[in-house]
């Protein structure tokens, strides 16, 4: 197959699967909402709109993660630079902060 078929053909792929996750999110949502909350009945194209919104607002457009990954390498650079003593100083910091332990031990009681 020709490269402009194959590229057609993923084109429609993916316009198929966009159009299946807009239908079961139309489903979901008039099928829970509106009794649960008392919300409005969405049309195909308001549940089309309710997922770009949502891919806005919560996802953004990077591909694969890019926004965790960033950070991640970030954090990397951060304690990098940092001496083992400031390194263990911020575990110890995380720990008293994250971990709610009872004692002097490592284990939860």
């Amino acid at each position: 197959m020709k490269r402009g078929g194959r590229i057609l053909l993923w084109v429609m792929f993916g316009l198929l699967m966009l159009a299946v996750l807009t239908f079961v999110t139309q489903q979901l949502w008039n099928w829970l909402i509106p009794d649960l909350f008392g919300g409005p009945v969405l049309t195909f194209w308001q549940a089309l709109g309710l997922l770009v919104l949502s891919k806005i607002l919560l996802g953004g457009f990077a591909k694969g993660g890019h926004r965790e990954h960033s950070l991640k390498m970030k954090m990397k650079e951060k304690l990098s630079r940092m001496s083992p003593e400031e390194r263990e100083a911020l575990k110890q910091r995380i720990r008293e902060k994250w971990c709610h332990f009872h004692g002097d031990s490592k284990t939860p009681e």
